[in-house]
């Protein structure tokens, strides 16, 4: 009971942390393309190509891929496999993607922007780009698949080089400290996504899917995506604004088809106009009559002959004559017959 009760707690200190997020803030922190950032991009670059150069010159750093390889990490610490094996799954894209873009779509919600899922649909497509082409350009082939010992296994038809899982891991949980809307929270969340993608890429290695080359340029692939993003700033706020009028278009559009208002309900108050003359001489004339029921309608409820009320006619129905007298009449007013 105090278990639950101490899990409720927490998650109440949680959401009321998420509540404090600002709703549209007035300066939305985005970032510029300084001098600072232009050098570490530039720096970067460098290390990316230097990278490659040293794998397809058969250099000392595939000499190291090979002896790592032969070390067999996963057979020398075999109590961690499991864990890995899990860890792993923080660099794979459909996972991540899906947590990230839960926690941006919030944030969208909540600011009233659509610049935190369009930022995380331009970095992921810049991350498709630019590391599958270079994926499919060189070839590589992995540890299992490895043809000749002490060969850069160039253009022999595989994809691992660079590599994807530490790429997306750099960009997936960096683009968290990307957005981020205080520097504070930029600092931790940096050197929270610097350690998991890190850890994502040495996991790699542990399991011999990967040349420690590999994950050397999956940093390197990954940061140069994360660094050139503040060029695409102005992409992304056009396609924000696009997107805002074409909701406006439509909602116009949605309430012209509407059906047209329904009259008002009995109770609602009459506006009066005064009457003409004309409608004033037309109110003093009478009424016509209602035209009078067919004689063989009955005006009421059908009743049998005895339930009905006997109607005496008003005088004789007999001719006049000179001798007749009235029933009632004396009898010395009555005429004598014969006489």
């Amino acid at each position: 009971m105090r278990t639950e009760r101490n899990l409720t707690r927490r998650l109440d200190r949680v959401f009321a942390r998420l509540d404090r997020e600002p709703e549209r803030p007035a300066n939305l922190d985005v970032p510029r393309m300084s001098r600072h950032r232009v050098a570490l991009l530039t720096g970067t670059l460098a290390f990316y190509l230097a990278i490659v150069w040293a794998v397809v010159t058969t250099s000392w750093l595939v000499r190291l891929d090979w002896q790592v390889m032969f070390f067999r990490p996963y057979q020398q610490w075999q109590g961690i496999h499991w864990f890995v094996d899990y860890y792993v799954v923080l660099g794979q894209r459909g996972p991540t993607a899906v947590m990230v873009a839960a926690w941006l779509g919030w944030r969208s919600w909540r600011q009233h922007t659509l610049r935190p899922l369009l930022t995380l649909g331009t970095v992921l497509l810049l991350l498709n780009i630019s590391v599958g082409a270079a994926k499919l350009g060189m070839g590589r082939l992995g540890p299992h698949y490895a043809t000749t010992i002490g060969s850069n296994e160039m253009g022999l038809g595989g994809d691992i080089f660079p590599s994807g899982h530490t790429a997306n891991a750099v960009v997936t949980w960096g683009i968290l400290a990307y957005l981020a809307s205080t520097p504070r929270a930029r600092r931790w969340l940096s050197a929270i996504s610097a350690v998991t993608s890190l850890g994502v890429g040495m996991a790699t290695v542990y399991l011999g899917t990967h040349w420690l080359s590999d994950v050397l340029l999956g940093w390197a692939a990954g940061l140069l995506v994360l660094l050139a993003l503040p060029w695409c700033e102005p992409l992304i706020a056009r396609a924000e604004v696009e997107l805002f009028d074409l909701r406006d278009r439509w909602r116009a559009r949605k309430a012209a088809t509407a059906p047209a208002p329904t009259p008002a309900p009995a109770g609602s108050p009459v506006l009066l106009t005064p009457r003409t003359t004309a409608q004033d001489e037309a109110s003093h004339e009478p009424a016509a009559r209602s035209p009078r029921a067919p004689v063989y309608l009955a005006p009421g409820p059908h009743t049998a002959r005895s339930e009905r009320t006997p109607v005496t006619p008003v005088g004789s129905r007999r001719p006049p004559h000179p001798d007749r007298v009235s029933r009632g009449a004396p009898a010395s007013a009555r005429p004598v017959a014969g006489g």
